[in-house]
């Protein structure tokens, strides 16, 4: 599993907008910065700032083609935050199965002698 190190910086670049959004747009493949521009409202400086907050948290990298330098998502970090957050998985379905046996629990029972609404 990754660091406590590593997990910090990867939820710290998830918790920007447009940081999730440009891994969305790696999710189909690799980009150039000035083809990463074009969706955001945004100059190509900010989204190369943007980038290099992915590139320390190891989930972009940027190779090197001719004068192009395309970056490329690497979801391997995504998979070590997702194991951290799966860990508490279980805490959570507890919680749920004690939320549905209170709402069990708290439903009111048929009382007997009734039908539709009416005394027998």
């Amino acid at each position: 599993m990754a660091s406590q190190e590593q997990l910090d910086q990867v939820f710290g670049a998830l918790a920007d907008a447009t940081r999730r959004a440009i891994l969305a747009r790696l999710v189909q493949g690799e980009a150039t910065v000035n083809e990463l521009v074009g969706p955001f409202d945004l100059k190509q400086p900010t989204i190369s700032k943007h980038l290099k907050v992915l590139e320390r948290a190891g989930l972009v990298s940027r190779g090197r083609e001719a004068q192009f330098r395309p970056v490329r998502l690497n979801a391997a970090p995504l998979a070590d935050a997702a194991k951290w957050i799966g860990s508490y998985r279980r805490l959570w379905e507890d919680s749920f199965d004690r939320l549905d046996a209170l709402l069990e629990s708290s439903q009111p029972t048929p009382k007997k002698g009734k039908q539709n609404g009416r005394k027998s």
